[in-house]
């Protein structure tokens, strides 16, 4: 299944495969082609996971034509502004052997230095990437992390809005006001960490008699919650069976008291990120720093 963007030139796959945290060589490449060989087609990178050549080198053996692949990939704090994105793209490009991508992102809308000039800052970096997208080496582009007061302005000046914002998505952390604003303005949202909660909602005998009554497992239903919220889940497993199990998601539905049980659950564990502080350099930039040294 896939998502089709507002523009209708590009068709998103409607779960993906996250790289964050497959910090080593062996276990980036192996977790990788383990998902590829699974089923998975949307890989979802970053280039300050400082692992992006082994997904590359993951890509190249798995022997899949690019055609047949959605890659991601996303702006490091440090590198907004309009004269450093073409450098950063061109990196992460060198990195995934390939010469575009299917969507590249603003990882966070306010970075240091810009807590005041943040709405310029945003539109800089911004048109840089609308003049990539226009050059077809960027196929979509888009956002991470940005709630309806960041989205507002830019979408004002922007000659081409914002296709997808990828945020934090699952239950405990629903952020409705800017879900409600991305569907009204036709932005594709795309949800980090949906299986968060899974460290402590299985203790739930509502939650578990929900897993029981549709034969699945916990994981597997909070990813169906997320896909029927009209968001595209990003998952992420080293284990074979359990990569299989997450993409096994498409041949039931959730009933409606199964959606207002997750819509209503909470836990003080889980809130909403601050995302109208300034983020800092991301801890990896030191780890690329040094091998770029």
């Amino acid at each position: 299944m896939n998502i089709e963007l507002a523009d209708k030139t590009l068709r998103i796959p409607s779960i993906g495969y996250g790289t964050w945290k497959l910090e080593t060589p062996e276990l980036c490449i192996s977790s990788v082609l383990h998902a590829l060989e699974a089923g998975y087609r949307h890989i979802d990178c970053a280039r300050v996971y400082a692992n992006e050549e082994y997904v590359g080198e993951a890509i190249e053996k798995s022997g899949i034509e690019r055609q047949n692949l959605f890659l991601t990939s996303k702006l490091r704090n440090s590198a907004h502004g309009y004269d450093r994105v073409r450098g950063e793209v061109a990196a992460t490009l060198k990195n995934l052997k390939t010469d575009y991508l299917d969507l590249y992102l603003i990882h966070w809308p306010v970075v240091m230095g810009h807590k005041d000039d943040w709405k310029e800052d945003l539109l800089s970096t911004w048109t840089a990437m609308e003049e990539l997208y226009h050059e077809g080496v960027l196929k979509a582009i888009g956002v991470c992390n940005c709630s309806k007061e960041h989205l507002e302005p830019l979408i004002k000046k922007a000659t081409v809005k914002p296709m997808v914002n990828q945020i934090l998505i699952h239950p405990g952390v629903l952020l409705e006001e800017d879900m409600n604003f991305c569907r009204h303005h036709g932005i594709a949202l795309e949800a980090y960490s949906p299986l968060a909660p899974l460290v402590v909602i299985y203790q739930e005998a509502e939650f578990m008699d929900i897993c029981a009554h549709h034969k699945k497992s916990p994981g597997q239903i909070l990813l169906r919650f997320v896909l029927e919220l009209g968001a595209t889940p990003l998952t992420r497993s080293t284990k074979k069976e359990r990569l299989t199990e997450n993409l096994n998601i498409f041949d039931f539905s959730l009933r409606p008291q199964d959606l207002t049980y997750l819509k209503e659950w909470s836990h003080r564990d889980f809130t909403p990120q601050n995302n109208k502080e300034v983020r800092p350099p991301q801890k990896l930039d030191s780890v690329l720093a040094q091998k770029e040294g």
